[in-house]
């Protein structure tokens, strides 16, 4: 299946400096009851030029094992795999909920690089909605019951595409000077989208910070 999910890859975003999967082909297989969806791939699209949407999806299609994860089995900065900024926040999370990331889909909403969402601030709907028919054929084939967004921005174009306005749970952190909050969303369907803090920024490895237990009710309503 992921073979077909590739070819749902926009063309004049396939030589763009990028990255579509987020995990391998095991991934995509069959049903699971969760998507990951940050908002575009970090790092600087200059420096990284040769790393195009067509190289990387050619990378995990041909040469990454089936079961394989971004957040677990990729060196960032020189770190070891796994132990870098939020690698290991999302997989306390998904370990939190009995997943193993390599066998949870995830991706960005737009598969473009950029250094921070305020270099596509204005294309950000643009580039949305030509990447959508890829989240929409996986979401399709995945029926996952929960599209777990990292931060606002993701949320915010996930919940539109999808039609999720009604919150019907939310998580506000334990901090006494703080009150970042993760909420969840859910469209006429019932599929539920969870717009969390973003892990680059909150700790989800703390406890106060952990919105694990808002993903859970979202996955069991």
């Amino acid at each position: 299946m992921i073979e077909h999910f590739a070819r749902t890859i926009p063309g004049k975003l396939r030589g763009k400096s990028g990255s579509v999967f987020y995990s391998g082909r095991a991934a995509f297989l069959g049903h699971c009851p969760l998507y990951l969806l940050g908002l575009n791939p970090g790092g600087d699209p200059v420096i990284q030029k040769q790393e195009t949407v067509e190289w990387h999806t050619r990378k995990v299609l041909k040469e990454k094992p089936a079961v394989w994860s971004e957040y677990t089995d990729e060196s960032w900065d020189g770190s070891p795999p796994g132990r870098h900024g939020m690698q290991p926040r999302i997989t306390h999370l998904l370990s939190r909920l009995g997943l193993k990331p390599g066998e949870v889909p995830a991706s960005n909403v737009i598969f473009q690089r950029s250094r921070g969402a305020e270099d596509i601030a204005d294309q950000i709907e643009l580039l949305t909605d030509l990447c959508w028919p890829f989240h929409q054929a996986v979401i399709k084939h995945v029926e996952p019951r929960v599209i777990l967004c990292f931060g606002q921005d993701a949320g915010k174009q996930v919940k539109r595409k999808t039609g999720a306005r009604h919150q019907v749970d939310e998580f506000v952190e334990r901090y006494p000077k703080r009150s970042w909050t993760s909420r969840t969303f859910e469209n006429r369907n019932g599929l539920k989208v969870v717009v969390a803090t973003h892990p680059s920024r909150a700790d989800w490895t703390e406890t106060d910070a952990d919105p694990s237990e808002l993903v859970k009710r979202a996955l069991s309503m």
